[in-house]
């Protein structure tokens, strides 16, 4: 007989529970107290400086360098003397980009930065950009506006050939 008072209490009891919910939701309130609602702040907007750490960086081109035209609308600029200097800047990217010169054994002129990963390869008739981190050609039939009109490029194989050599201005001899 306990037993059957106490499932009948319990029975009532979640019954008016249940139906103290569903009379609640209804309404839109809950059982439960709820704090009155806050109104909800206004917006500010933030000015925040500019970082430069996040903007990309823009490097000048080098004054007195030459302008390369490649294929596919790609260029370039290059500083520095292919025939004898030890370092060459290339403006690529909107970055520059400090190549030293590497030895090679076809003649051609190579300069290459390891960090950066970028690679110029220059022989008598064009000059090709490299990118070592993925393995691609990022530029390639990249000639100056002189080798456009049939001249060989300014390596250092070249300027050591002595048919590519300017002949002395005449009266120079003799003197």
């Amino acid at each position: 007989m306990k037993k059957l008072l106490i499932a009948t209490i319990i029975g009532a009891l979640s019954s008016t529970m249940l139906l103290a919910a569903t009379d609640a939701a209804a309404q839109g309130t809950s059982t439960t107290a709820k704090k009155p609602a806050k109104p909800a702040p206004k917006h500010r907007i933030i000015k925040r400086k500019a970082n430069p750490a996040k903007e990309a960086k823009v490097d000048a081109v080098p004054e007195g360098s030459e302008h390369w035209s490649c294929a596919e609308g790609m260029q370039f600029e290059l500083k520095g003397d292919m025939a004898r200097d030890q370092i060459v800047t290339v403006h690529w990217a909107n970055k520059n980009y400090n190549l030293p010169r590497q030895s090679t054994t076809t003649g051609a002129d190579r300069f290459h930065d390891a960090a950066t990963g970028l690679d110029l390869v220059v022989i008598p008739t064009k000059a090709m950009l490299f990118s070592d981190k993925d393995s691609s050609r990022l530029a390639d039939e990249c000639k100056t506006a002189a080798m456009q009109q049939g001249a060989m490029a300014p390596t250092q194989a070249n300027a050591l050939n002595p048919a590519n050599r300017a002949a002395p201005a005449s009266g120079a001899a003799g003197q």
